[in-house]
């Protein structure tokens, strides 16, 4: 893998990725030479059945695992190039994860949670205004100091869409954000992420089963037999 790269590119560049997953026979090879290019505000939606390798090539795009082979670019830099602790202030300030579950703390208020983020950040300068902000728009500007248990799992989720947007990352990783909604509520989940990623221009991956929502992305891919393929 080559070393770090430093360059004026913004978005995400995928070149040739694999994953290999230890056996007692022989490695388990998950992803199978992944390629993808998307520019900074771009928007797509992953799909494929379960067990295809999507969470697995999220994790890494998020720099939450690393490949077994090939090289990811964020914004021109390889993550995997720095120390532990380079890459996880870079992480932090650069990449927002949206999870099937909420991942809220419980004993925090909504607008605690959102700013959990900012905790290590050198700079805090005007985060709690920003998180007042990014709650009023998604319609939460009522709920700053109610605990996640007095929220709808819609609103929990918005919370965590919030928390993901806090330090402005120009990555926004989603993977199964309506995964445990009803349809209605899915929907609109489905629509503050879309309009907060655009308002924030972050390039936009979202991992999904629902076709509704893969749908409603202007880019579609499967993940097929460990490759990214356009998706019909």
């Amino acid at each position: 893998m080559r070393t770090e790269t430093a360059s004026d590119a913004s978005g995400l560049q995928a070149r040739e990725l694999t994953r290999d997953y230890p056996t007692r026979a022989e490695p388990l090879r998950i992803l199978r030479g992944v390629n993808l290019s998307l520019a900074r505000g771009d928007a797509l939606a992953v799909t494929g059945p379960s067990g295809s390798g999507k969470s697995t090539l999220l994790h890494i795009f998020g720099a939450l695992d690393r490949p077994s082979g090939g090289e990811v670019l964020i914004n021109g830099r390889n993550p995997f190039a720095l120390t532990e602790p380079e890459l996880a202030a870079f992480r932090n300030r650069e990449i927002g994860f949206v999870f099937q579950e909420h991942y809220l703390l419980p004993q925090c208020s909504v607008l605690e949670n959102v700013l959990v983020p900012t905790i290590v950040a050198s700079d805090a300068t005007g985060v709690a205004e920003r998180a007042r902000m990014l709650l009023d728009r998604i319609g939460l500007a009522n709920r700053l100091d109610h605990r996640p248990a007095e929220l709808s799992g819609g609103e929990r989720q918005r919370v965590a869409i919030a928390r993901a947007l806090i330090n402005r990352p120009t990555l926004l990783l989603c993977d199964e954000p309506t995964g445990n909604l009803d349809r209605i509520t899915a929907r609109s989940v489905a629509d503050v992420i879309l309009e907060m990623a655009k308002a924030e221009n972050a390039t936009l991956i979202v991992v999904t089963h629902s076709a509704e929502l893969a749908a409603r992305l202007p880019r579609r891919m499967e993940l097929v037999e460990g490759k990214l393929e356009a998706a019909e």
